[in-house]
């Protein structure tokens, strides 16, 4: 999994409360297992129209947003079904952090273990950071994970809180296959251990 320590990129206003895992990845999407190429399917029912074409109105096909790295999002984030490709859509895209005020729990758990910051923040500052998200390209947020802070263009800063355990993960880049295998020497000894006093095993 790839790490996680400080990230400037522009931030992608989405003004929609309760966006779910459908509307992060429709099921049309859901019939591969691969990580990449999800990216193309990352909101697709808001991005595109009926014939295929862009909707010029969505956020992400504008020119100030199609690179955007973060999205600043309304309360309840990927709620719905328990969907692995919703966060596997949003990091394929580009989008390695999500700020709301509230995330589905297993929406947010899965965002951890695929390298994907989810940042919960009071309503106040998620306005403040509304307001620099709608400034596009002329406003990047830089969002450091040690220092537990997002950074305006401005100079403002929000502070955020999370789980010592997750924020190591991200930190270092450690999925739960990862940790497994950081411990691969004492699973190992304990292997050689366990097969000596049990030969018949």
């Amino acid at each position: 999994m790839q790490k996680f320590t400080v990230l400037t990129g522009v931030a992608a206003p989405l003004r929609i409360a309760n966006v779910d895992t459908d509307m992060i990845i429709p099921k049309q999407y859901l019939k591969t297992i691969k990580r990449t190429g999800l990216g193309k399917g990352l909101f697709a029912e808001m991005r595109y129209r009926e014939d295929g074409s862009e909707n010029p109105d969505f956020v992400l096909n504008q020119p100030a947003w199609r690179k955007a790295a973060i999205l600043v999002a309304e309360d309840n984030f990927g709620c719905g079904s328990s969907r692995e490709h919703a966060p596997w859509a949003l990091l394929d895209f580009g989008v390695r952090c999500v700020v709301s005020t509230g995330f589905a729990d297993i929406f947010f758990n899965n965002c951890f273990k695929n390298g994907i910051l989810p940042v919960v923040v009071s309503k106040e500052d998620l306005a403040k950071l509304m307001d620099d998200a709608d400034r596009g390209a002329n406003a990047t947020l830089t969002v450091d994970l040690e220092a537990q802070e997002i950074r305006g263009p401005d100079g403002g800063v929000v502070r955020f809180d999370i789980e010592p355990f997750r924020k190591r993960c991200l930190l270092e880049g450690l999925d739960d296959v990862g940790l497994t295998l950081a411990r691969s020497a004492e699973i190992a000894s304990y292997e050689a251990k366990a097969a000596a006093s049990r030969p018949w095993e």
